[in-house]
């Protein structure tokens, strides 16, 4: 991915972090199953606005979710800006809420499918912070 320093491991390895940081392995997993709910949601939320079941404030909430979703590993790993990366994942999980508190009064479905996504994203968001934190 661009941006992404080839060094990043070993930066990552040497921070403070709290024991409970899962491995990469289980990040990279957790991800194998969120990226296709979220890649669904947002092509049925794209249809649902063209059909005019949504409106486009929804889908426009969704676009800066995935920005910002897309954004964080050059972010993080690229420029190596621990404190950069915390206001991106805040505006991650910030989005997810928001679009969650919207999509319901539209379509439950996709509010509910969000639920895996929100929950995995606040867990991420307390260990960014706290990595932040430890390594000020």
């Amino acid at each position: 991915m661009f941006l992404v320093a080839q060094n990043w491991q070993a930066w990552y390895e040497a921070l403070n972090k709290p024991a409970w940081t899962p491995g990469s392995g289980t990040i990279g997993l957790i991800w194998m199953i969120l990226y296709p709910i979220i890649l669904v949601s947002f092509v049925y939320a794209i249809f649902a606005w063209r059909h005019g079941q949504l409106p486009l404030k929804i889908v426009i909430i969704f676009s800066l979710n995935i920005l910002a979703n897309l954004i964080f590993t050059p972010i993080q790993f690229g420029l190596e800006n621990l404190w950069l990366s915390s206001l991106d994942i805040l505006i991650i999980w910030s989005t997810i809420a928001l679009l969650m508190n919207e999509a319901w009064r539209y379509k439950k479905f996709l509010a509910i499918a969000q639920i895996p996504y929100f929950v995995w994203v606040s867990i991420a968001t307390v260990l960014q912070i706290t990595i932040t934190l430890a390594n000020f």
